[in-house]
């Protein structure tokens, strides 16, 4: 009695499971631009880096697409930095059907914890180039691990990329020294700086928290002009994946300018002056020195007019034809 042939379906899988990995076969999708810029560094023309969240885009409040799925479904690995960054990805996960291994590349890293939310951490790991390294270094071992066969070109490839990461560390250090003590204060549009403070030695305040999902509360501007009044800062700064319109009404009615753009949930694109990680960090570095090293500049207030404004002019306006009215017909009788 003949056996039954095992389906066509099967046998091709056993023979895909057996198949040594190759490098057109090296799908990595990291969640984050910064860090799909890290994985292209390391694993060079040896692996297809595709990102989840475009470039410019805010992983906070993401909405991930059927594309989106279909991209993860395909992953041999998966890069996610966590610390309560991308809280729409295990969805994604769940409904692309993904087999890739899922690696944290935040994985040691010493999180900043929230001192507002219980068991919620500051994501912005990345913003410190030290914590940088401790990304890279995940990464490599993720890509050695999954492709032994090019562990030599990865591991060679990742301590070029260290020791330039090692150098930027470095030169933060000693551009952010330059900025006189009393100004090393950096107003930003959200709380994503607190890591490259804590890192190079100055103060972070924010509109809005660690997320950008969240409503401008009247006790944060507030403070933020408190601060500004207290320590005659001459700059705030606009961050490139929010609106800068609340930050840039609060510099006007302080008398300010805005120092710069400055890029901290996505790096920019390549005709940007951050189209790398590398280059966001050295960019906002560069930004942030030369505002806050500058002198105060009086900045007048922009007169704008309000609806409101105009609603009551309005209404003044009639009162006084309807005032006059009254008054004619009461001297005609």
């Amino acid at each position: 009695m003949l056996k039954k042939s095992k389906p066509i379906s099967l046998i091709f899988s056993a023979f895909i499971a057996l198949h040594p990995l190759v490098a057109d076969d090296i799908r990595v999708v990291a969640t984050a631009s910064m860090i799909a810029d890290m994985a292209k560094e390391i694993g060079g023309d040896l692996i297809k880096v595709q990102c989840v969240v475009p470039i410019g885009g805010d992983p906070h409040i993401y909405d991930p697409t059927p594309g989106d799925a279909q991209m993860v479904a395909q992953a041999n690995l998966i890069l996610r930095n966590g610390l309560t960054f991308e809280g729409w990805l295990t969805e994604l996960i769940e409904n692309s059907g993904t087999k890739a291994k899922n690696i944290l590349v935040t994985e040691g890293v010493v999180a900043i914890k929230s001192l507002i939310y219980e068991n919620a951490t500051d994501p912005h790991a990345w913003m410190d180039a030290s914590n940088g390294l401790i990304y890279i270094r995940n990464i490599k071992d993720a890509l050695i691990k999954l492709d032994p066969a090019n562990s030599t070109t990865y591991q060679s490839r990742y301590e070029a990329y260290a020791k330039r990461l090692e150098e930027l560390d470095q030169y933060i250090f000693q551009r952010i020294k330059t900025i006189p003590e009393s100004k090393r204060i950096l107003i930003t549009s959200h709380d994503a700086f607190q890591y490259y403070g804590k890192r190079y030695g100055i103060r972070l305040e924010s509109v809005l928290g660690t997320s950008t999902d969240a409503e401008v509360q009247t006790a944060d501007i507030v403070r933020l002009n408190r601060v500004i009044k207290e320590s005659g800062i001459p700059a705030l700064f606009v961050e490139s994946t929010i609106n800068p319109k609340v930050l840039e009404q609060i510099a006007s009615d302080n008398h300010l300018q805005i120092g710069g753009k400055l890029y901290s949930d996505s790096i920019g694109n390549k005709d940007s002056p951050a189209p790398s990680y590398y280059d966001m960090l050295k960019h906002n570095t560069d930004v942030i020195v030369a505002a806050l090293s500058a002198p105060k500049l009086y900045i007048p207030q922009q007169k704008t007019t309000s609806p409101y404004t105009t609603i009551i002019y309005i209404l003044i306006g009639l009162t006084m034809v309807i005032s006059l009215i009254v008054l004619t017909v009461k001297f005609n009788r």
